[in-house]
C-alpha cells in the first residue's frame, strides 16, 4: 500500500517539521535583528548566516531519512494497540492473510490515530537543542562588538592613552595640544606619546633634586630643563632621552593634520543621464575631516546652448551643519525647476569643504559630476563636436542613409522579382553615399582619402609637367601632404575612439551594400548613427575657471624705454651638480671602516635623514642609529651607512663618449663608401 505509506510519512513528518521548526526559528532571530539593527556589522551577520543556512539544510535532510527508516518503529512505540504489526503497512501483500492484515491495520489506524498521536510521537523523537541557540547569541554578541568599535568615532590618540604616574625627581611631560583640535591637555611620565600636530611639549621635574636634567632630542638638540621647564613646539616625530639614561628612549609620534574627505554619494556616475521625462533628481553629498569642518558648499554650474552658444550660470549652495563638527551630511531631491535645468541643458557640479586648521587650512575638491538632461533629438553634422566645415549638397546625412536601406528592404519585401540590375543599381548608390558621408568624417582622423573622385585628376592634368613615374609625380599621386592640415591632432583619446568606431560601422555598412545585402548593412548603419548621437553630446567641454593674476605694471616704467632689472629671455646653461654632498660621501665610506669619523659627522648624518627620508617611522630609525653610533656603538656603524646609502636617490648617472680611432684606414674606407 504505498499511497497509505507514503501518507502516514508526510503526517508524521509535518509533526516533527512542527516541532523543529521553532529550533530553526531561534537560532535565526539573534542573527536577523543583528543585521537589520546594526548597519555597520551587517555584513558580519549576513556572513554568520551562511553557516546557519547549512546547518538547517542539513538537519533537514537527517530527520527525512530517520523519518523514512524509524517510522514504523515509532508507530509500534506510541500505539500499542497495533501489536507490533506496523511492518506490513510498508510491504506489499502476497498473500490472502497479508491482506486481511492490512486492512485491519488500516482500519484501526483510521480509528484510533490521531493528530495527537502524531505529536506525541514527534516530541518524544524530537528533542530541543541548545548549542545551536547558543551559538547564534555568541555570533550576534561579537557583531555588536565589531558595530561599537565601528560607531565610536575614535578619539585623539593623546586622549585615549593611559598616563604614566609621575614620579618625583624624574622627568615628565606636559603636553598642550593645539586649541583648533579640540583635544585636552594632559600631564603623563617619561613614555611614548602620540600627540597631533604642532603641539606643545614640555618637559618638566617635579621636585627637582641635585643637577638639572639634560634631555637629549632624536635630531641633535639638547634642552636643559630648568624650574620653567623645557619647551618645543613639534612639527614631526622624534625621539629623547634623559641625559644619563641612555638605555632608554621615548618616541613622540606625530598625528598631521588631515584635510577633509569628500565624498559624492548620489550620483553613482560622474555623467548621469537622467530620463526624458524626468522631474526631480537626487543629490547626496558627504564630507568629513578629523576635528571640524568650518565651510563646506555646493558648486553648481548650468550650461545652455550648443555650439558657439553656451551660456554658463554659476551657483554656490553652503551644506547644512550638523550637531557633529566634524561630518556635513546634505541628501536632498532636486526638481529640475530649483535646479534651473531645461531639456539639452547640462548642469556641473562638485563640493568643496575646508577644516579649521588655523593659518593654512586644508581645502578639498570633490571631483566634477555631470548631470545631462537630453534634448530633442537633432541630427546636424554641423553642430558636432567636430570642426565647421562647408557641407557639399550631395552628402546625405547617415539618417539618409538608413532611410534609403530600409526603403529598398520594404521594396524588396514588396516586389520579390525586382531585377537584379535595379537592386545592384540602388544598392551601390547608398554605398556610394556612405563611402562619402565616411571620407569626410575620415578627414577629422587624417585618412589618406578625398571626398571627391576628381581631385587627383584634376592634379595630373595641372602637376607642372614632372616626369611620369618620377619619384614626385608619384608622390603627388599616391600621397598626401600631411603638414599642412591639423587633422589628426585635434582631438582627444576618447573622440577619436568614437570617430574610428563610427568610421568602422561606416566600413561594414559599405562592404554590404557593396555586395548588394543591404538587410547586413542596416546594424552597422545604426551602430554608426549612435557615435555620431555621442559626439554630438559631448559637444560641451567643461573646464574649472582658473584665477591667473598678472603681475602689477609700474606706471613709471611704461613706455620710457627702461630696461634696467629686466630679466634677458635668454637662459644660460644650468651647470652640472653634485648631487650627493661630499661629506655624506665621506661619511658613508669612514663608516665601512672601524677608524675615527669627520668631524661634524653627527649633523651632516641629520641633515641627510631629515632632507631626505620622508617617512616618520623610518626617520625615526635613521635618527635612532645615529645616536648609537654616537654612544660607541661600532656595529651599529653598518646599520647608519645603509640608511645613508638609501638616501642617496638621486646619484648621478656618469655618460662617458665612446672613443672613436680616425685611421688611414678608416679614412679610406669612409671615402670609398661616399664614392658609392
Amino acid at each position: 500500500m504505498p499511497g497509505e505509506t507514503d501518507h502516514l510519512r508526510s503526517r508524521l513528518w509535518n509533526a516533527v517539521l512542527r516541532r523543529r521548526a521553532p529550533q530553526w526559528l531561534a537560532a535565526l532571530a539573534p542573527l536577523a535583528i543583528a543585521a537589520i539593527a546594526l548597519p555597520t556589522a551587517r555584513t558580519f551577520a549576513m556572513a554568520a548566516m551562511l553557516p546557519w543556512a547549512i546547518w538547517l539544510a542539513t538537519d533537514i535532510y537527517r530527520w527525512r531519512q530517520r523519518i523514512n527508516s524509524q517510522w514504523l518503529s515509532w508507530l509500534n512505540a506510541a500505539i500499542p494497540a497495533l501489536e507490533d504489526s506496523s511492518t506490513l503497512l510498508a510491504t506489499d501483500a502476497q498473500t490472502p492473510i497479508a491482506r486481511l492484515q492490512q486492512q485491519r491495520l488500516q482500519a484501526r489506524l483510521a480509528s484510533i490515530l490521531t493528530d495527537d498521536d502524531y505529536r506525541s510521537i514527534a516530541r518524544n523523537r524530537v528533542r530541543f537543542g541548545v548549542l545551536p541557540i547558543v551559538l547564534s547569541i555568541l555570533a550576534a554578541g561579537a557583531a555588536w562588538g565589531y558595530h561599537g568599535r565601528q560607531a565610536t568615532p575614535p578619539a585623539p590618540a593623546a586622549a585615549t592613552q593611559a598616563n604614566k604616574a609621575i614620579v618625583d625627581g624624574e622627568v615628565y611631560l606636559r603636553v598642550t595640544p593645539p586649541a583648533y583640535t579640540g583635544v585636552a591637555a594632559f600631564e603623563t611620565g617619561a613614555r611614548d606619546i602620540q600627540v597631533p600636530q604642532f603641539s606643545e611639549i614640555r618637559w618638566c621635574v617635579r621636585n627637582p633634586s641635585g643637577t638639572q636634567p639634560v634631555v637629549e632630542l632624536g635630531d641633535g638638540q639638547t634642552l636643559t630643563v630648568t624650574k620653567d621647564c623645557a619647551a618645543k613646539r613639534v612639527e614631526e616625530s622624534l625621539f629623547w632621552r634623559a641625559r644619563g639614561n641612555a638605555g632608554t628612549r621615548y618616541n613622540i609620534r606625530v598625528t598631521p593634520d588631515q584635510a577633509p574627505q569628500v565624498t559624492i554619494v548620489e550620483p553613482t556616475e560622474l555623467i548621469y543621464l537622467m530620463r526624458k521625462d524626468a522631474q526631480t533628481v537626487q543629490l547626496s553629498v558627504a564630507a568629513r575631516d578629523d576635528y571640524a569642518i568650518v565651510r563646506a558648499s555646493l558648486h553648481m554650474t548650468l550650461a545652455r546652448g550648443s555650439g558657439e552658444n553656451v551660456r554658463f550660470t554659476d551657483r554656490e549652495v553652503p551644506l547644512p551643519q550638523g550637531s557633529d563638527p566634524k561630518v556635513r551630511n546634505w541628501k536632498k531631491q532636486w526638481t529640475l525647476a530649483e535646479l534651473g535645468m531645461e531639456p539639452g541643458d547640462e548642469l556641473y557640479f562638485f563640493v568643496r569643504a575646508t577644516d579649521n586648521a588655523p593659518g593654512n587650512p586644508h581645502t578639498t575638491q570633490s571631483p566634477t559630476y555631470t548631470l545631462r538632461l537630453p534634448g530633442p533629438e537633432a541630427e546636424s553634422l554641423d553642430s558636432t563636436a567636430l570642426p565647421a566645415m562647408v557641407k557639399p549638397e550631395n552628402l546625405r546625412s547617415q539618417r539618409q542613409i538608413i532611410i534609403d536601406t530600409e526603403q529598398l528592404l520594404a521594396d524588396l519585401q514588396a516586389y520579390p522579382n525586382m531585377a537584379a540590375a535595379t537592386l545592384r543599381e540602388r544598392s551601390e548608390g547608398i554605398a556610394t553615399d556612405q563611402s562619402a558621408l565616411r571620407l569626410r568624417y575620415g578627414q577629422f582622423l587624417g585618412e589618406e582619402s578625398s571626398l571627391f573622385g576628381d581631385e587627383h585628376e584634376h592634379e595630373e592634368h595641372h602637376g607642372g609637367g614632372e616626369k611620369a613615374g618620377g619619384e614626385i609625380a608619384v608622390m603627388k599621386e599616391f600621397g598626401h601632404a600631411h603638414d599642412q592640415e591639423d587633422n589628426a591632432t585635434i582631438f582627444d583619446p576618447q573622440t577619436k575612439a568614437v570617430l574610428k568606431r563610427a568610421l568602422s560601422a561606416m566600413w561594414d555598412a559599405e562592404k554590404s551594400l557593396r555586395a548588394i545585402t543591404p538587410k547586413a548593412a542596416l546594424p552597422p548603419e545604426y551602430k554608426a548613427l549612435e557615435a555620431i548621437k555621442e559626439l554630438q553630446a559631448a559637444e560641451r567641454v567643461y573646464l574649472h575657471r582658473t584665477a591667473f593674476v598678472p603681475p602689477a605694471l609700474k606706471e613709471e616704467k611704461r613706455m620710457s624705454g627702461d630696461i634696467v632689472g629686466a630679466m634677458s629671455y635668454k637662459r644660460a646653461q644650468g651647470a652640472a651638480s653634485d648631487s650627493v654632498p661630499a661629506e655624506v660621501r665621506e661619511l658613508v665610506q669612514a663608516l665601512a671602516q672601524d677608524g675615527p669619523l669627520p668631524a661634524l659627522w653627527s649633523k651632516s648624518a641629520r641633515d641627510a635623514i631629515g632632507a631626505r627620508i620622508a617617512d616618520q617611522e623610518q626617520k625615526l630609525s635613521a635618527q635612532r642609529a645615529v645616536q648609537d653610533v654616537l654612544d660607541g656603538c661600532v656595529p651599529c656603524r653598518g646599520e647608519l651607512r645603509a640608511w645613508l646609502r638609501g638616501t642617496l636617490v638621486d646619484a648621478p648617472v656618469l655618460l662617458q663618449a665612446r672613443p672613436v680611432a680616425d685611421s688611414p684606414f678608416r679614412q679610406a674606407w669612409s671615402g670609398k663608401e661616399q664614392q658609392k
